[in-house]
C-alpha cells in the first residue's frame, strides 16, 4: 500500500474528497492539519487513514515532525501533496527534505511560483508573453511605462489570484502605487493587455500527457472585480477549444509537468495588440500547479458529468483514468456581492432555475473578494441559455431605471 500525505486535507472544505478518492483507490491516506480531529468533517474522517495535528501549518518544523512521525510509522512516503496555491513552496521542501521524488522539488520553484520565472518557460512553448520590468525603481518604472503606454499592472510577482493587483493609469497612480505596495515584496510590472482570461485546466499522467482537459472563461477581469467589489461570473466552457488546448498542452511540455492537475491561465485578445497578436489571439497569463480554486472541481464535475476528484486519484494510484466520459454542458458561476439592489430575490433565482441550479451558497469571507458573497452554480445546455441565466441573476433595480 501506498503512502500519501495530503496537507491541509480540511481546507478548501471540498478537498475531503480528493482524499476520499485515494482511500478509494486502495492509498494509505495519512493527512496533517490544524484543526482539531474532533471539528472535521465526517467525510474527512472516514477519507483519512490517520491525521497528524499540529498546533500551526505556518510553522515549518512541526508540519516537518508530522512527517517525520508518519514516515515512522507508517514507511516510506510515496506522495505529498495539498493541491493548494499556498502550500506549493512548502510542498516542495519537505518532497526535496524527505526524498520524495513524485512531485515538484525546492529547485523547481522558482520557474512554476515567479511570473517573471514562468515567461522563459512559456516562450519556450511559442506562446507570447506581455513585455515587464520587475519594480526596483520608481525611474526604472517611469521608463517602463513610457515604452509599453498607459495603463500598466502591477501585482506580486510571486502571488496568489488578484491580491495587491493594481492597474496603473498615469505618473499619479505610479508613484501612489510605490507608497503602498507591499514592503520587501518584489513586484513585477506588465503591459495592459485587452482580453478575456481563458484557462487550461487538465490532469497530467507521469508521461506529461493529459488525462482530463477543460477550460473556463473569466469575461471580467478578476482584478476589477476584486479591486472594484464587483459581481463575479465565469463558466466551463462546453467543449475546450483547440487554440487553448495546443497551448495548455504546450505549457505542460515546457514546464516539465508530470502526474498534477493543473490551472493554465492564457488571454484571449479582445483587440490587435502590437507585439503580441490579432484580436482572439492566445497569450500566455500565468501557471498554476493546482487545481483552480474554490468550487471550480464541482463545476468541473457538473459541466462534464465527471468526477475530477477520481480522475485525479486515478492518476496517483494506476496513471490512467477509470471514468468513464459524461455528457458536457456549460456550468456557470454568478456570484452576487452583497448591497446591490438586485432585480430578482434569491428566492425567486432558486424558483426560476430549480432544474439548472447544483449549488448555492454563501461564499466565505477570505474568498468573497474575488467571488462575490452569494454564489450560484448552475448547468446550461446553450450559452444563450446561460447569459439569460446571468442576466436574471446579476440585473440591479439601478439598472432598470437608468
Amino acid at each position: 500500500m501506498k503512502n500519501f500525505i495530503f496537507i491541509s486535507p480540511n481546507f478548501p472544505t471540498n478537498y475531503w474528497m480528493f482524499c476520499r478518492e485515494l482511500k478509494n483507490n486502495g492509498m494509505n491516506v495519512l493527512g496533517i492539519g490544524d484543526q482539531p480531529y474532533d471539528e472535521l468533517s465526517d467525510e474527512l474522517k472516514k477519507s483519512l487513514n490517520e491525521y497528524y495535528k499540529v498546533n500551526n501549518l505556518e510553522n515549518y518544523e512541526e508540519v516537518f515532525r508530522g512527517v517525520a512521525f508518519l514516515t515512522y510509522k507508517h514507511g516510506k512516503i510515496d506522495w505529498l501533496e495539498s493541491n493548494n496555491e499556498y502550500w506549493l513552496e512548502r510542498d516542495a521542501k519537505l518532497r526535496t527534505e524527505f526524498h520524495i521524488t513524485t512531485g515538484f522539488g525546492e529547485a523547481d520553484i522558482p520557474r512554476i511560483k515567479y511570473k517573471s520565472r514562468m515567461k522563459e518557460y512559456y516562450q519556450k512553448a511559442g506562446i507570447p508573453t506581455a513585455r515587464y520590468c520587475l519594480t526596483d525603481s520608481l525611474e526604472a518604472c517611469r521608463k517602463f511605462a513610457g515604452e509599453v503606454g498607459y495603463p500598466v499592472v502591477a501585482k506580486p510577482d510571486n502571488g496568489v489570484g488578484a491580491s495587491h493587483t493594481y492597474k496603473l493609469s498615469d505618473d499619479g497612480e505610479l508613484s501612489t502605487f510605490f507608497m503602498r505596495k507591499l514592503p520587501g515584496i518584489p513586484y513585477i510590472m506588465e503591459e495592459f493587455i485587452d482580453a478575456e482570461v481563458n484557462s487550461y485546466d487538465a490532469i497530467i499522467d507521469a508521461s506529461g500527457k493529459p488525462m482530463f482537459e477543460t477550460g473556463n472563461v473569466t469575461p471580467d477581469s478578476i482584478m476589477d472585480i476584486v479591486n472594484n467589489a464587483d459581481n463575479s461570473i465565469y463558466h466551463i466552457v462546453k467543449t475546450l477549444s483547440e487554440d487553448v488546448k495546443r497551448a495548455g498542452r504546450a505549457t505542460a511540455e515546457s514546464f516539465g509537468v508530470r502526474s498534477r492537475f493543473v490551472h493554465f491561465e492564457f488571454f484571449r485578445l479582445l483587440k490587435a495588440h502590437k507585439g503580441l497578436g490579432k484580436k482572439g489571439d492566445i497569450v500566455a497569463l500565468e501557471v498554476n500547479m493546482r487545481p483552480c480554486g474554490g468550487f471550480t472541481p464541482d463545476m468541473i464535475n457538473f459541466g462534464h458529468n465527471t468526477n475530477v476528484y477520481k480522475i485525479w486519484a486515478d492518476m496517483i494510484a494506476y496513471d490512467r483514468s477509470t471514468m468513464p466520459k459524461g455528457k458536457d454542458e456549460y456550468c456557470a458561476y454568478a456570484g452576487r456581492r452583497d448591497g446591490k439592489r438586485f432585480v430578482l430575490s434569491h428566492e425567486e433565482i432558486l424558483e426560476k432555475y430549480r432544474k439548472n441550479i447544483r449549488m448555492a451558497e454563501r461564499i466565505p469571507d477570505v474568498l468573497a473578494g474575488a467571488m462575490g458573497n452569494q454564489m450560484y452554480i448552475a448547468t446550461f445546455p446553450s450559452k444563450a441559455k446561460m447569459n439569460a441565466f446571468y442576466d436574471d441573476v446579476l440585473r440591479c433595480i439601478e439598472a432598470e431605471t437608468d
